[in-house]
């Protein structure tokens, strides 16, 4: 990747995690959580923007990249946040900046509602909300999800899933690449798991600063949908539509969402200025 990145490993709950670290000069923390069904290479655009008074941290969630589960092992929402927790312990990390993508920012968003004490601010890239009230269409539609992605042969699944993240060829190359290091089984796992997550406490409001980023050509589920009432309702959310991008819009369109995270960690902040390509 270019930014000196050391790869390291830490067992948790059953499952070696594969993880990558650049060493800063200050307390800072940048800590990357990629998307359901990729790894931590889709944030390779984003790593420039920091210099080196950040440390950076980037993962391979368990079930994803090289942070394999044992066989008969399945992928549960609440050990991927212990996961995080035990990463955090031993680095000793408080008031970090999370940047999570999809299934990245859901995490990021339960972090914060859980352990509000390790985040600073957040940085969320194509999510769901995860404390919202649901339509009657879409409980009727999470209750058929399972079935219907059973019904997809895995190949039509994995092109599909590609053409919805990207509008860019790479990104959903990238994609398919990812996705065909996983089992079927595997990846219907992680989409389910990721609805625990999900509570209708429409009073919740973020706690510390949110920047929510959604490509303007994201199909994936109600995620462009809600996007604007979703900032509108929380004053401590500002959104930023990227243009010309789809699902993964921080590798579709980088030059722009590299200058919104940028422009929104310098918000009210003393920090020196970043470095943009």
């Amino acid at each position: 990747m270019g930014v000196n990145l050391q790869h390291k490993i830490f067992q948790s709950e059953k499952c070696n995690i594969h993880y990558w670290h650049r060493p800063g000069s200050t307390s800072k923390y940048v800590i990357f959580l990629h998307g359901a069904g990729c790894d931590h290479r889709m944030f390779e655009p984003q790593l420039p923007i920091f210099d080196y008074s950040y440390n950076l941290l980037l993962w391979d969630a368990r079930g994803h990249g090289l942070s394999k589960l044992a066989s008969g092992d399945k992928f549960r929402f609440d050990d991927m946040l212990k996961d995080f927790l035990k990463l955090c312990e031993m680095y000793g990390i408080k008031n970090a900046v999370l940047v999570g993508q999809s299934m990245g920012g859901n995490l990021a968003q339960e972090i914060l509602y859980r352990n509000p004490q390790l985040v600073s601010k957040l940085v969320l890239v194509d999510c769901t909300r995860n404390a919202c009230r649901l339509s009657i269409i879409e409980r009727f539609m999470l209750k058929l999800t399972k079935p219907i992605l059973y019904c997809y042969p895995w190949k039509i699944l994995i092109d599909q899933s590609a053409n919805v993240c990207g509008n860019t060829e790479t990104v959903k190359a990238y994609v398919r690449e990812c996705l065909s290091q996983m089992k079927k089984r595997e990846f219907i796992e992680v989409m389910m798991s990721l609805m625990t997550c999900l509570r209708e406490d429409e009073t919740y409001r973020f706690p510390k600063p949110v920047l929510l980023l959604c490509g303007r050509d994201d199909r994936s589920g109600n995620i462009r949908r809600i996007a604007v009432s979703w900032a509108e309702s929380d004053p401590n959310c500002t959104l930023c539509m990227i243009e010309n991008a789809g699902h993964n819009s921080n590798q579709d369109n980088p030059k722009a969402v590299n200058r919104a995270i940028s422009k929104f960690l310098l918000v009210n902040s003393q920090e020196t200025p970043m470095q943009l390509d």
